[in-house]
């Protein structure tokens, strides 16, 4: 890393070689970033004898140039630079920000030297900082005198590291918690008032612990987190919170406020503070900027400590309708068929956090009212539906999904939600209850909406009933939306193109006419980069689907149990779309990127 004592290296004095091996006959080095950018294959000899004639013409620097070719993109411009000058690169997007080392430069320095401090090493007393330019010297000796540390300066992102310092400085997250954390510091340096419980200095119900709790809750809630890890590493602890599906670091906590914080949840969560070997789940209402929201708590041993989970869960939260979940034309039309049956099973199939319970409170949603009697169980109840019986599994107590549902079957219901069929008890109980006149909805941990019927055979149920009372099984996924105000067009690269059209098939000329789209020059999505600080690239999620009517022809297969693909292929031919193909048309339409599509229906 580089420090202001001991490192006055420059770019013009790196030796030029490409890292990593010998440059090829033909290669001449430039003496610059671009030998790395050729090592690892992001540049060709001609684009690279293109760029000298260009900077030599124009008098613009390969950097400049490449970001007008956009030839590659500046995150990899920066970690070749990273590399070629052996200095460290950070993408600040995935990484939480320290508050101490925050707290240790002024706003205004770091904006007028556009520089971000993420993290400390108190046993080296050094502090790593972003920086534009982390060969810059005299910047990195005032940061230097400024903190009283060493510097390890690293590179970054242009575009993220400006939008993280105002947003950092902004945010109540990080500079909340460095006062809270100076206060407890003070707090236990007086050790006044009874305020240090213990000899290593852990404070169980002083403000500052509540401040830092309070201000992980109320960005958690903010930011549209769905989940909070609190997870001790070896020296700090790290917070973590799932956005849009996606867990994202965003800040770093002192190893010494670890007990007290994880005991101040525990006292809002009703658990027991002493009890540190075993697991324990416990629930809390928090109610912040006007929205209530229940949180349901998780904590667990590690070997650094308790770790904990916090689950949020909006009170009063709107029940999407289908459409806006991603549900559209055959897949919606059969599925709004399906739910007007009196009897049968309808299955929702996908891993756990794919938007399986969420699609069913649409539809008991939608068919709920005071003609029909509707009950649920579920582990747990996420969201209240009024008008509707909803139980929430209890083991320790005797009630399983299993017994719960032959409990409903002498409560005279019309329609029954099972939140997960886990076992062979379960899945009997399930077709049974449909065979007798009830409507049933229920999830299955399936890859694919054809993978459900196989799945139950594997938990012995009889194919003859299978058969008969399946009405249809639904597969899903959840991406992440574009931000609609920030994005913009780009043309892809043939071979994606090509991806497209052998994935989509004849779906993709059908798409191309009806939005009247020219097949030869098609165009994608993505997040721009120019965009308010406060605006993240992608904003909220959408669903990807197949659904699957079981017809007499699958009947059929299922009679004679046979596999997946078999199964699939059959409802591929009357007209089912694969959850690939789906997110595909969700891509081309703009809704998501075709990244976001790969990254969780690229399953088979």
């Amino acid at each position: 890393m580089l420090t202001a004592q001991n490192d006055t290296q420059s770019t013009d004095q790196v030796v030029a070689t490409p890292v990593g091996s010998a440059p090829s006959a033909q290669f001449i080095p430039t003496n610059s970033f671009l030998d790395v950018l050729f090592e690892k294959k992001q540049l060709t000899l001609e684009q690279i004898e293109e760029l000298r004639k260009d900077g030599l013409s124009s008098g613009k620097s390969y950097e400049v140039l490449i970001g007008e070719k956009k030839t590659v993109s500046e995150a990899v411009i920066n970690e070749a630079k990273a590399v070629f000058n052996h200095l460290g690169y950070i993408d600040l997007g995935t990484v939480g920000i320290d508050p101490e080392a925050l707290g240790l430069l002024d706003e205004s320095i770091a904006k007028r030297y556009k520089v971000l401090p993420f993290a400390l090493d108190k046993e080296k007393n050094s502090i790593k900082i972003a920086m534009l330019d982390p060969l810059d010297l005299p910047t990195i000796e005032f940061l230097r005198q400024k903190t009283n540390r060493d510097v390890e300066a690293y590179y970054a992102d242009t575009e993220v590291l400006q939008r993280l310092i105002v947003e950092r400085y902004s945010q109540n997250l990080s500079t909340e918690v460095d006062e809270a954390l100076r206060t407890t510091n003070q707090y236990q340096q007086r050790a006044a008032g009874g305020v240090v419980v213990n000899n290593s200095g852990q404070i169980l119900r002083d403000a500052p612990i509540n401040r830092i709790v309070e201000n992980i809750l109320d960005f958690a809630i903010s930011s549209r987190a769905s989940d909070v890890h609190i997870e001790p590493q070896g020296s700090n602890i790290r917070v973590r919170y799932r956005i849009d599906g996606i867990l994202v670091e965003k800040l770093i906590l002192p190893k010494n406020v670890h007990e007290a914080v994880i005991s101040r949840i525990k006292i809002m969560s009703n658990l027991k503070i002493d009890e540190k070997r075993l697991p324990q789940d416990g629930r809390f209402n928090y109610v912040s900027s006007g929205k209530e929201v229940d949180l349901r708590i998780s904590t667990l041993p590690t070997v650094n400590g308790e770790k904990v989970v916090m689950r949020l869960l909006e009170k009063n939260a709107t029940v999407p309708s289908l459409q806006d979940l991603g549900l559209s034309g055959l897949a919606l039309r059969r599925l709004m068929s399906c739910i007007k049956i009196p009897q049968g099973i309808i299955l929702i199939t996908g891993p756990t956090g794919s938007g399986k319970t969420t699609t069913l409170y649409s539809v008991l949603h939608m068919i709920n009212n005071v003609g029909v009697n509707i009950m649920t169980l579920e582990d747990p109840v996420e969201y209240q539906i009024p008008g509707i019986s909803q139980v929430q599994v209890n083991p320790k107590a005797g009630l399983t999904f299993a017994s719960g549902l032959r409990s409903f079957l002498r409560q005279d219901p019309d329609i029954i939600m099972v939140g997960e069929i886990r076992d062979n008890e379960t899945a009997d109980l399930a077709l049974q209850a449909s065979l007798t006149g009830h409507l049933v909805f229920a999830t299955l941990h399936t890859n694919s909406a054809a993978g459900a019927l196989p799945r139950l055979l594997d938990m012995e149920a009889e194919p003859f009933l299978l058969s008969s009372s399946m009405l249809l099984t639904l597969g899903q996924r959840v991406v992440r939306r574009i931000n609609p105000k920030y994005r913009e067009e780009y043309k892809p690269e043939p071979e994606i193109v090509e991806n497209i059209k052998q994935v989509l098939g004849p779906l993709f000329l059908a798409f191309c006419k009806e939005n009247n789209k020219d097949p030869e020059n098609i165009v994608l999505y993505r997040p721009m980069d120019e965009r308010p600080v406060n605006e993240p690239d992608y904003k909220g999620r959408v669903a990807i689907f197949e659904v699957m009517s079981i017809t007499p022809e699958i009947s059929q297969l299922i009679m004679k149990r046979s596999p997946e693909s078999a199964l699939e292929e059959v409802a591929l031919k009357q007209g089912m779309i694969l959850m690939k193909q789906d997110g595909y048309l969700k891509a081309l339409g703009g809704v998501t990127t075709i990244e976001e599509v790969l990254r969780v229906a690229d399953v088979k």
